[in-house]
C-alpha cells in the first residue's frame, strides 16, 4: 500500500503528530505546500480549525488533488477548542471525488496556554498507534 502524509499547521501541533503518524507507516511528513506527484493508495492529511473552519490553504490543497491520484483520506489533527475537521474536509473530497475515511484521529493542541503541552507523548503514540491500524485494515 501506497501511503503519503500531508499536514498544515500554524502552532506546530500538527506537525508533531503528522511526524508520528509518518514514522507509523513508514511514509515523510510533508507540509501541505509538497503536492502529491505519484499514486497513492492512502493520504493522510493533518489540520486543524483556525477561525471555525479548515484553512483556505488546506482547502485549496484538498481541491488540488487529483482523485486519479488519491485513493483516499483519512484525517488527523488537534485543536485547542473545537474538534474534528473531518466535515469540513469531507466536503472538499467529495467535490474533487475523493473517498474520505470515516475514521480519524484527533486530539487537543495547545493554544495560548490551554492544554499546554499538548500534543504529548502519549497523544503522539496514540496516533502512531491509529495509523498502523488503518494501513492494516
Amino acid at each position: 500500500m501506497k501511503v503519503a502524509v500531508r499536514y498544515y499547521t500554524k502552532t506546530g501541533n500538527t506537525e508533531k503528530l503528522a511526524k508520528a503518524v509518518a514514522d507509523a507507516v513508514g511514509a515523510e511528513a510533508l507540509p501541505i505546500s509538497e503536492p502529491i506527484d505519484e499514486p497513492v493508495d492512502l493520504l493522510f492529511l493533518g489540520n486543524s480549525y483556525y477561525a471555525f473552519s479548515i484553512d483556505p490553504e488546506v482547502r485549496n490543497f484538498v481541491r488540488s488533488l487529483d482523485s486519479s491520484k488519491v485513493k483516499r483520506i483519512v484525517n488527523f489533527g488537534s485543536a485547542a477548542m473545537l474538534n474534528s475537521t473531518w466535515k469540513k474536509v469531507k466536503a472538499e473530497a467529495d467535490r474533487v471525488g475523493i473517498k474520505m475515511d470515516d475514521r480519524e484521529f484527533h486530539c487537543k493542541g495547545e493554544f495560548k496556554g490551554l492544554h499546554k503541552g499538548r500534543p504529548n507523548e502519549d497523544d503522539l503514540k496514540k496516533a502512531a498507534s491509529f495509523a498502523r491500524k488503518i494501513v492494516k485494515a
